[in-house]
């Protein structure tokens, strides 16, 4: 445990904030797998609740963030590295009483502001500091840090799965919600999916990557593979949400515009306490068989107006891509509307 390296990409300079780094060296490596926990799950603690970020190679540890939570977070390891070494063990109620001694409060420094007490408005994660790049972006934004369902409708390039990552990353790191789950109907796949070669991770990652790239621009990778091993980010197809009541988590649903009807409802009714839900996709880009009907667009109709269901439309002149994506996407709509108008 104590030879893999933890963590080992630098935090990112969108960061405001001076840091230092504390360095600790231990004597007795065998204790370092008990010190850092299942699935390093200690570490996470210290992380999330200080607002630190720690790496490990050897028996040596480094701690970087601001001087006072960095202090903290140091002082806690050698608490938990003491009661080790003197015949002890450390459990998750020994973590949090140490942690209970630390200023929590840091931890929540890194929070959305609404634009309502005057600063701007942004998403902190690990890894950079997001803030809006079109209208339509700072209206999704208020509704991504205040409501508790929100559809995003967009084409590709809109920042519509991109900024719902981040403020998933966010909420998970603030201590707002307890997991991340992202999904995507594999429609590709379809009921192929179990021919496919592989385990069952290696026959759905293809169809979710753009989700794993969006938690790899927010945390840094040890850290994604960390709380993936540990359950606190499940990357997923939307047939794995059949049956399941998600509670205490920001659900993600990419690619909505290829659900079916069935398949939408099944979704949103997952909805348990303390969930957030943000549905994304491009009504444009359907992939279903002509005589599907789009779920996104079925869902929309019925659900728009509702309390408590927050709608974001973006226009194709908003894509914060490359500039000549949004062209492409502008001409190929352009298109598209003279074809149906012919016809």
């Amino acid at each position: 445990m104590g030879k893999k390296p933890i963590r080992h990409h630098p935090p990112s300079a969108g960061h405001d904030t001076e840091t230092i780094t504390l360095q600790l060296e231990f004597d007795e490596g065998r204790l370092l797998g008990p010190l850092f926990g299942q699935f390093d799950q200690n570490l996470i603690a210290l992380e999330n609740r200080l607002g630190v970020y720690i790496a490990a190679r050897g028996n040596r540890l480094s701690i970087e963030g601001e001087a006072e939570s960095a202090e903290r977070a140091r002082n806690v390891v050698i608490t938990l590295y003491n009661r080790l070494q003197q015949g002890g063990e450390v459990t998750v109620e020994d973590v949090e009483n140490a942690l209970a001694l630390a200023d929590k409060t840091l931890a929540r420094r890194e929070t959305v502001d609404s634009g309502e007490s005057g600063g701007p408005l942004q998403i902190r994660t690990r890894r950079k500091t997001i803030q809006p790049r079109s209208p339509t972006q700072v209206r999704y934004m208020q509704h991504l840090a205040h409501d508790d369902m929100i559809f995003a409708l967009g084409p590709a390039g809109t920042g519509k799965t991109y900024l719902a990552v981040a403020q998933a990353v966010h909420e998970l790191m603030s201590g707002g919600v307890d997991r991340i789950i992202l999904s995507r109907p594999a429609v590709e796949a379809g009921e192929r999916l179990g021919f496919l070669p592989g385990d069952m991770k290696e026959k759905v990652d293809p169809y979710l990557r753009p989700l794993y790239d969006a938690l790899h621009d927010m945390m840094p990778a040890e850290q994604v593979e960390r709380r993936m091993a540990s359950g606190e980010i499940e990357v997923a197809p939307l047939a794995f949400m059949r049956g399941r009541t998600l509670s205490d988590a920001f659900v993600i649903l990419d690619e909505a515009q290829n659900t079916t009807p069935m398949q939408m409802k099944m979704f949103l009714t997952r909805f348990g306490t303390r969930c957030k839900m943000v549905i994304c996709g491009d009504p444009s880009q359907v992939d279903l068989p002509a005589s599907t009907q789009s779920g996104l667009a079925d869902a929309v109709r019925k659900l728009e107006g509702i309390e408590g269901i927050a709608l974001v439309r973006f226009d194709p002149k908003e894509v914060v891509r490359h500039p000549l994506v949004g062209r492409i996407v502008e001409a190929y709509d352009q298109s598209d509307r003279a074809d149906h108008a012919a016809d």
